[in-house]
């Protein structure tokens, strides 16, 4: 399966040199769609430059901080410490609280 999504400038070019290998998400119906093997097409914001990755592992977490407490925050393209307060810009907290957040391990395909 293919899913699509978009990705801010910084995110994209991450993941296009090899230094972020984990999406971090809200784990939504949408994300609980993805298995691992599965394709997924990453469209940069500022570009429309489309980088194609496969899944190779799925964490899940009940919250942003646990996620980012347990890698090293260039796998995650994060450089602060205080990265969990960073996802309040994309996700409510009511959506955190129902769904948890997921760590999307990928690799680029060539």
């Amino acid at each position: 399966m293919v899913h699509k999504m978009r990705l801010v400038d910084f995110a994209f070019k991450a993941i296009k040199e090899g230094t972020k290998n984990i999406e971090v998400r809200l784990n939504d119906e949408k994300r609980q769609l993805i298995k691992i093997g599965d394709t997924i097409e990453f469209t940069n914001l500022d570009t429309n430059e489309v980088l194609k990755v496969k899944v190779v592992n799925l964490h899940k977490y009940g919250t942003f901080k646990e996620l980012f407490d347990s890698f090293p925050h260039a796998r995650l393209g994060l450089k602060d410490t205080d990265n969990a307060s960073i996802m309040n810009a994309f996700y409510t907290l009511d959506e955190q609280n129902k769904y948890g957040a997921l760590g999307i391990e990928i690799t680029k395909i060539v």
